[in-house]
């Protein structure tokens, strides 16, 4: 396995990172604009894009297996990282090292985007929470009066025992 199809594999990744970076961004407005059907319609995209991450991903973990069985390595350790410290050619390095960077950089911007749409459908929640307590009444405010008098005239027996 060569150095240059586990890069191309990671390219992949990027450009999946970058669509799901994409559609992360559209949840947002349409939380902000409230449309239920469009946030549906995201999701199965997103489904998509994950399904296909997954098989990406897995087609990356086996490449890099393979290169370190190749080079007659341990397998304990089989990651880019560790890859990065063996390889010696400088420009197969330099441009493993760029798209490993550029991947990691859309992990983060993804997790900060999917943070912000979580507290987006938090606050949402909250707000028809607070919508449906106010529409239904409760019944402390259907009764009228003190409950504090209800008590007293319900503790009074029917016969008065000192007659």
């Amino acid at each position: 396995m060569s150095i240059n199809q586990i890069i191309k594999t990671l390219e992949n990744l990027v450009a999946i990172h970058e669509d799901l970076v994409s559609l992360s961004r559209e949840k947002t407005k349409v939380v902000k604009e409230g449309s239920v059907e469009k946030l549906q319609s995201l999701l199965v995209k997103e489904r998509k894009q994950i399904r296909t991450f997954e098989k990406v991903e897995k087609t990356r973990q086996e490449a890099v297996e393979a290169w370190f069985f190749e080079n007659e390595l341990p397998l304990t350790d089989t990651t880019i990282t560790h890859m990065l410290e063996i390889i010696s050619d400088e420009d197969e390095k330099q441009e493993l090292t760029a798209v490993t960077t550029k991947l990691t950089e859309l992990i983060t911007t993804l997790k900060q985007q999917e943070q912000l749409n979580e507290s987006l459908l938090n606050q949402s929640m909250k707000f028809v929470q607070l919508s449906l307590d106010m529409m239904n009444p409760s019944i402390k405010n259907m009764n009228y009066g003190n409950s504090k008098q209800e008590s007293v005239t319900m503790k009074r027996s029917v016969f008065d025992s000192k007659a």
